[in-house]
C-alpha cells in the first residue's frame, strides 16, 4: 500500500548559525603608519525559523529533513566592514503545529495564526571588531571578540487539525460517509473498521453562505487513550475541535452505553474535551423506522441534543447541520 502523505509527527534536529568573529584590525595608509583600530563587527549567525502557512496541511516535507543547519555569519573586516550575516532558514508548517523539546517534552510554543513566524534557533550574535575597545588609554587594542555559538537541538513538531466541528465515534459509524454527503470531501468508504487512517478536512456549507469546518478522524475503540487501535494517535485532533460531533450506529445494542464508552475515552486522554459543546447523531437510520427511532429516543442522555440521520438517504442531515450550527454559536 502507498504511504499516506499525511503526516503530523515529525522529529527534527536543528542548528542555527554561529556569530562571525569581529576583525582585530588597524587602520593603514599612505602618511597614516599608525592608524587606529578599524576592525569590523562579525556578522549574525542564521536563525531557524517556521512559518505558520496556510497553504500546507502536512509536514510531510519535513519527513525526510531530517537535520537543518543554518549559514555561519562572516568575520568583519578591515575599514569597519561588517561580516555578511548568515542566511536565515525558514521552515513552512501548518496553522495548528505544536513544537515540542525532543528531551522533555515541554511544549515552546503554537503556530496558530497565518503568517505567524517564531525563532525556533536563535542564531549567534557577530563579535565586536577592535573599535569598539579603543579607551583614551588603550587607543589601539590588539584584541576583538569572537562569534557567538549559535543554539542546536532536536525537536518534535505535532499536527493538531484545525476544524469546527470534529466527528467520534467507533470504527464504521459513518463519518466518512457523513463527511462526504455533506462536504466535497472524498474519504475512503469501506465496510470494515479503520477504512479512515488519516483525519479529513471538509467544509460543511450552511445557510447564507455560511460554512464551517468538519474533520473526520480515524474511530475510537475501548482502550484508545492507552494506545489500542490507533490509539492516541490522531486523539489530539480533536482538541482543537469547538464541537463534538458524537456518531454512534442504530445497530448498536446500547447506544448510551456506546456514547458512554466514547466519552469515557476522552476524558482518559485529555479531560478537558468534555468542556466542548456536543451533540449525538444516531447513524444509518433508513434502516429503522419512526416507531423504533421513539423507542430508542427514550434511551439516548438527556442532557445533549441528539439527531437521527441517514448519510446513505440524506435523512435529517439538514436538521444535523441545524444543531451544529446552534452549537458552533455557543
Amino acid at each position: 500500500m502507498a504511504e499516506s502523505n499525511f503526516i503530523d509527527y515529525v522529529k527534527i534536529y536543528c542548528a542555527s548559525g554561529h556569530g562571525g568573529a569581529g576583525s582585530m584590525h588597524l587602520h593603514r595608509a599612505k602618511y597614516i603608519p599608525k592608524g587606529g583600530p578599524d576592525g569590523g563587527d562579525g556578522g549574525r549567525g542564521g536563525h531557524i525559523i517556521l512559518k505558520a502557512n496556510p497553504q500546507f496541511w502536512t509536514l510531510i516535507h519535513l519527513k525526510y529533513r531530517k537535520h537543518i543547519k543554518a549559514d555561519d555569519g562572516e568575520k568583519g573586516g578591515a575599514a569597519l566592514s561588517h561580516g555578511k550575516n548568515g542566511q536565515d532558514i525558514v521552515l513552512d508548517v501548518p496553522i495548528g503545529t505544536v513544537v515540542k523539546d525532543a528531551e522533555t517534552g515541554e511544549v515552546i510554543f503554537e503556530m496558530m495564526e497565518a503568517g505567524e513566524e517564531r525563532i525556533l534557533c536563535k542564531g549567534g550574535r557577530g563579535g565586536w571588531g577592535n573599535d569598539h575597545f579603543k579607551t583614551p588609554t588603550n587607543q589601539t587594542p590588539r584584541y576583538s571578540q569572537p562569534g557567538e555559538e549559535g543554539q542546536e537541538g532536536a525537536f518534535i513538531l505535532e499536527l493538531k487539525l484545525l476544524a469546527d466541528v470534529g466527528l467520534v465515534g467507533f470504527p464504521n459509524a459513518g463519518k466518512s460517509t457523513l463527511l462526504a454527503s455533506i462536504t466535497s470531501a472524498k474519504p475512503k468508504i469501506a465496510n470494515y473498521a479503520f477504512t479512515t487512517l488519516e483525519p479529513n478536512l471538509g467544509i460543511v456549507r450552511y445557510h447564507d453562505d455560511r460554512s464551517f469546518v468538519m474533520a473526520d478522524i480515524p474511530g475510537i475503540i475501548e482502550g484508545a487513550h492507552e494506545g489500542r487501535g490507533i490509539g492516541t494517535r490522531f486523539l489530539r485532533h480533536i482538541e482543537r475541535n469547538s464541537v463534538l460531533l458524537f456518531m454512534v450506529s442504530c445497530e448498536e445494542d446500547d447506544i448510551a452505553a456506546s456514547y458512554k464508552t466514547l466519552l469515557k475515552e476522552l476524558k482518559l486522554y485529555n479531560p478537558e474535551l468534555l468542556d466542548k459543546q456536543r451533540v449525538l447523531a444516531i447513524t444509518k437510520c433508513d434502516i429503522i423506522d419512526e416507531e423504533i427511532e421513539k423507542e430508542l429516543e427514550k434511551t439516548l442522555p438527556k442532557r445533549i441534543p441528539h439527531v437521527f440521520i441517514s448519510s446513505a438517504s440524506n435523512y435529517n442531515l439538514d436538521k444535523l447541520k441545524d444543531k451544529l450550527w446552534t452549537a458552533l454559536q455557543k
